[in-house]
């Protein structure tokens, strides 16, 4: 590749128009640095130009301490040319090093271009979050689309003392499944809430829609995205969502509008899992189903925090399925229960690779409680199994955590006040649970999560774990690889889930979702905002990272895994990814100082 093919492939010159590629190619120069010389001095001269590594390495040094490696396609000296103010370390060539310098003159005249002079405006947070939006390119009628493109407009609306069978006719008439019950607030009747609340009820045909209408109703700004009106279709199951504008119902969406949408939509897997029978056969085409849909999402625009909602909202309904089915067989549970899941599911960040991590707690402890839960969670278990989810290989699986509320009180206590080293990685599983299904209210437990963060030392032994796993970083910041593969997950994504948890029990969130979790800390002030930010946008980038190279990985047949060859990312990527790791390496110092880890030992 010449030197021109290559400033033209690299960012940010790639938002360049051949006219100012033209322009730099005239006035570029090219030079050789051998190893060990000074490149920019600290608190020398202003830097001149722009310097972009083309073969070879350089080190950045302040103070006599080295801090960092430029690599291949990395940019320097440009901090010093914007502020005109001295270079804040000095660059020296790490080897022979060929650079290309870009003269201040030119680089003043593409500023002018606007994405081109963003890339240099920007903090890490925002430049990270612009990779992610450069390599989707959604489309136009994608998931990112504003609702509107999707609403239909007409709608049909009754008066409040409308009767129930004047109703139903003009649904009729009118050929529509639901209508606007024109109350203050509005309200709204859908054929399912005349057969559950009427017909099924034994009510008459008489008696006035206000009577049967849900109200107020949940409704979306015309400009949302239809991402998240498929979020808020999912979670609250709901069938139809009126579309506003200024406040006024102008249309409507239902999930039949998004199934036609597109052919791989989520609520395609979302109605054949309302009638799985439980057959080795319905469990088995789940994987693959699912596989499909996480493929539409991620190439319809939307981010792996995003995707890991619908999926984690996806994967509930075929756990809750199974629930039913388990009852149906075994017949009504002796006593009320609930069923938690932790881990990436608990925290609703599940994508692809994910093991089973859940649990049972029942309200009385009886012989016939623990026959009939006992052999729930064995059928259950084995048809995650049979749908795709591999057991955990830890056994933090409801077959071997099965226990009476009092019993789990007591194990919330104990990992709490008694932080020995299994009760810490015990409790930073369990303290992610969510509930599934169930009808036993587990406010005693979220109370003793909660009062976690009064204890010290208890927050210190789980910051401990938080810092951990470190981001694989060698001498001067660059990239450690094990038999060319960095596991992203290990190195990186655990670190972030585990200091959005400490901060999270710090600040009494009760938050499960990392990116909620480093939120609530900022507003409780426990964490910095450009901190958070870092975190936040650190984590989305290598959870993408980590989605597309698990779906390449599902294409070609390979067994999916959480590690990836550095050679097949780009000089971007590469850059970025170094960042990200640097990012979560000083958070996680930051954290040691906050949580006083240096008492521990």
């Amino acid at each position: 590749m010449n030197v021109v093919e290559f400033i033209e492939h690299l960012h940010p010159f790639d938002y360049l128009t051949p006219q100012e590629l033209d322009q730099i190619t005239a006035e570029l120069i090219q030079k050789e640095y051998p190893g060990d010389s000074l490149i920019l001095e600290q608190g020398g001269e202003i830097s001149q130009y722009v310097y972009v590594i083309r073969h070879g390495s350089v080190k950045l040094q302040r103070d006599g301490r080295a801090l960092q490696i430029l690599e291949e396609g990395e940019l320097f000296g440009f901090p010093s040319l914007l502020s005109h103010s001295p270079p804040s370390s000095n660059v020296i060539a790490d080897e022979p090093t060929s650079l290309l310098l870009i003269p201040e003159a030119v680089f003043q005249t593409l500023l002018q271009n606007e994405d081109f002079a963003e890339h240099f405006n920007k903090n890490l947070s925002s430049r990270l979050q612009k990779l992610a939006n450069i390599d989707s390119r959604p489309a136009e009628d994608s998931l990112t689309s504003p609702v509107r493109a999707l609403m239909v407009h007409s709608l049909v609306s009754v008066t409040p003392d409308t009767t129930v069978l004047a109703t139903t006719q003009r649904m009729r008439e009118s050929r529509v499944s639901c209508v606007i019950v024109e109350s203050e607030p509005p309200g709204i009747v859908t054929d399912r809430d005349l057969r559950n609340r009427v017909l099924a009820q034994g009510l008459s045909t008489d008696i006035e829609i206000s009577q049967v209408m849900t109200q107020p109703v949940k409704s979306v700004a015309a400009d949302t995205p239809l991402y998240s009106t498929l979020l808020l279709l999912f979670e609250e199951g709901f069938h139809h969502l009126p579309v506003t504008e200024h406040g006024d119902i102008v249309g409507l969406i239902t999930t039949t509008d998004l199934l036609r949408h597109q052919a791989q939509s989520p609520f395609y897997l979302l109605k054949r899992l309302e009638t799985l029978d439980g057959s080795a056969e319905s469990l088995a085409s789940y994987n693959p189903q699912l596989l499909q849909t996480v493929q539409g999402l991620f190439d319809s625009g939307l981010n792996p925090i995003q995707i890991g909602r619908v999926v984690s909202s996806i994967n509930d309904t075929l756990l809750k399925r199974l629930l039913v089915l388990a009852e149906e067989i075994f017949g009504p549970p002796p006593t009320p229960y609930t069923w938690l899941i932790f881990g990436s599911g608990g925290r609703s960040e599940q994508i692809l690779l994910t093991d089973q991590d859940n649990a049972l707690v029942y309200l009385e402890d009886t012989p016939e409680a623990k026959s009939y839960f006992s052999r729930l969670a064995e059928y259950v278990t084995n048809g995650l199994l049979q749908a795709g989810f591999p057991p955990c290989p830890g056994g933090y699986m409801a077959t071997n955590w099965c226990y009476p509320l009092d019993h789990w009180k007591a194990l919330f206590e104990e990992w709490t006040r008694s932080p020995q080293p299994q009760a810490i990685l015990e409790a930073a599983i369990f303290f992610d649970f969510r509930a599934v299904h169930g009808t036993l209210s587990l406010d005693s437990i979220e109370k003793l999560v909660l009062e976690s963060g009064e204890y010290d030392l208890f927050l210190a032994h789980m910051a401990r774990t938080a810092v951990r796993f470190r981001p694989p970083l060698g001498f001067f910041g660059r990239i450690r690889q094990k038999d060319g593969f960095v596991d992203l997950k290990k190195g990186g994504i655990a670190p972030i889930v585990g200091l959005g948890r400490v901060y999270a029990l710090e600040c009494g969130s009760q938050s499960r979702a990392t990116v909620d979790r480093l939120e609530d800390a900022v507003n409780a002030g426990s964490l910095s905002q450009q901190g958070a930010e870092n975190l936040a946008e650190t984590f989305r980038f290598l959870q993408w990272l980590r989605l597309r190279h698990q779906l390449e990985e599902a294409h070609s047949h390979r067994t999916l895994d959480n590690k990836i060859r550095l050679e097949n990312l780009s000089h971007l990527e590469k850059r970025y990814l170094k960042d990200a790791f640097l990012v979560i390496h000083e958070m996680q110092e930051s954290a040691e100082l906050r949580f006083r880890l240096a008492m521990l030992g």
